[in-house]
């Protein structure tokens, strides 16, 4: 073992000890005790993430693109560590992607503060499933330091480097709260396939039990690891609430080879082990009434709007009165369309659901607008509310067709957050594009 491995256990063991300190000589010893870090407390010294924000999109250009940053900081914190390899997947390429989101996430975000903390606190206890621990993050922190003058080279700063460290701190200590404030829940659940059905070529409908209770709301969805590549997650949504024997169904489509749709949908069968992460997701319904409900859904963005309306249903057993409920499911093709049968049975028996399939789009233009079509056909009321599902495009499209429609922003919900690894010119006014894909981790019609 080297020098530096052996400093980074011993951070490791002493941070362990300090935190199980803690928890035995705090009232009630749990996780409501103080969870402190040495990054510090994004709710106690105010941050000032837009002077940070100001500095670093001054010098982007510097260490842009992140791509090259990003592989210089992994190549640091594999040669410093070289145990931390096995935390990661054998293929970094989605990795790099995802913390390049994160990266201009923060970067779009930081004179937000509030929002930031909520979205990593919600980071933190979804990355417990990955056995991160905060004495790693003091080593991802080195590793970024040494990647930043890498990159800058001779035009490197005192100042770029200290915006960059107090960003990521402050990003980590959410991180580090929100896995703290979840201790007694599993960082991840243990689950067998029940069952496999494969529908077509490339899509397949699981079902599995977890062997722990698993907590989860219509419309959440969850990341998902088959044994078959291990540290790879991907996540997907969940397809009603649990049944009697607490059994989740999720839908997957094959997206290509070597990844974790094609192992789960050619390469997964009854019996097999997977894991489950905490469940999370902005797709809920409202308790308070509304005249229209939108559901608007692509390929197996269904399995969302599946939950939703399972829910529904359960309501109009005992509620005086039901919304207009229209379904919006789109695909490319009218051969994509999957659960019809289910769906003209449920249509059939609730009149107040009206379901619209949507396929394919007129030559030469964008994929879903068709779908948008068909969405504003009959324009959106004020005050009804629509929930999206599918690939980020589609979400984007739809969600901007509805505001020019006239249907408020926050009438909108999904699970996409402004975010996306792209390049921008020093100069550039808006701190970032806008929408690539979410961060972190959209779930995918996959």
């Amino acid at each position: 073992m080297s020098a530096a491995d052996k400093t980074y256990h011993a951070l490791l063991a002493r941070h362990d000890a300090m935190r199980l300190r803690r928890q035995l000589l705090s009232p009630g010893g749990g996780p409501d005790a103080d969870h402190g870090s040495s990054f510090g407390n994004p709710a106690g010294q105010p941050y000032d993430g837009a002077a940070d924000q100001r500095i670093i999109m001054r010098h982007l250009d510097l260490v842009t693109p992140f791509e090259e940053l990003i592989a210089h900081l992994y190549q640091a914190l594999f040669t410093r560590h070289p145990s931390l390899r096995s935390l990661f997947p054998a293929t970094m390429e989605f990795q790099q992607a995802h913390l390049a989101r994160a990266f201009w996430y923060l970067l779009e975000n930081l004179d937000k503060p509030e929002q930031v903390v909520a979205t990593f606190n919600q980071l933190g206890r979804d990355h417990r499933k990955l056995g991160v621990r905060p004495a790693q993050y003091a080593a991802f922190e080195a590793a970024l330091c040494e990647a930043l003058r890498i990159r800058a080279g001779e035009h490197w700063t005192e100042e770029l480097e200290q915006a960059w460290v107090r960003m990521l701190r402050f990003g980590v200590t959410a991180m580090v709260q929100g896995a703290d404030a979840a201790l007694r829940e599993p960082p991840c659940w243990q689950a067998t396939v029940t069952g496999h059905r494969l529908i077509g070529p490339d899509l397949a409908v699981l079902r599995v039990r977890p062997h722990e209770p698993f907590p989860h709301r219509a419309g959440q969805y969850t990341a998902l690891e088959s044994a078959r590549l291990p540290h790879t997650w991907r996540s997907y949504y969940l397809a009603g609430v649990p049944g009697r024997e607490g059994e989740l169904e999720l839908h997957v489509r094959c997206t290509g080879p070597g990844g974790v749709s094609e192992a789960l949908v050619h390469h997964t069968a009854v019996g097999d082990r997977i894991q489950l992460g905490p469940p999370k997701g902005n797709l809920r319904l409202d308790e308070k009434p509304v005249d229209e409900l939108l559901l608007v859904a692509w390929d197996t963005g269904w399995a969302a709007m599946k939950a939703l309306l399972q829910e529904l249903d359960g309501r109009a057993r005992t509620a005086p009165g039901m919304p207009r409920v229209r379904l919006f499911l789109g695909a490319d093709a009218l051969s994509d369309l999957y659960d019809t049968e289910y769906l003209t049975g449920l249509e059939r028996r609730r009149p107040w659901l009206t379901v619209i399939p949507v396929t394919g789009t007129a030559q030469g233009e964008d994929v879903y607008g068709e779908l948008v079509r068909a969405v504003t056909r009959s324009g959106p009321s004020a005050s009804g509310r629509a929930l999206l599902a599918g690939p980020p495009a589609m979400v984007q499209t739809v969600t901007a067709a509805l505001a020019h429609a006239g249907l408020p922003a926050e009438r909108v919900l999904h699970d996409l957050l402004p975010a996306g690894p792209r390049d921008l010119p020093r100069s550039a006014e808006g701190f970032g594009p806008a929408g690539a894909q979410e961060f972190p981790g959209q779930p995918v019609p996959a």
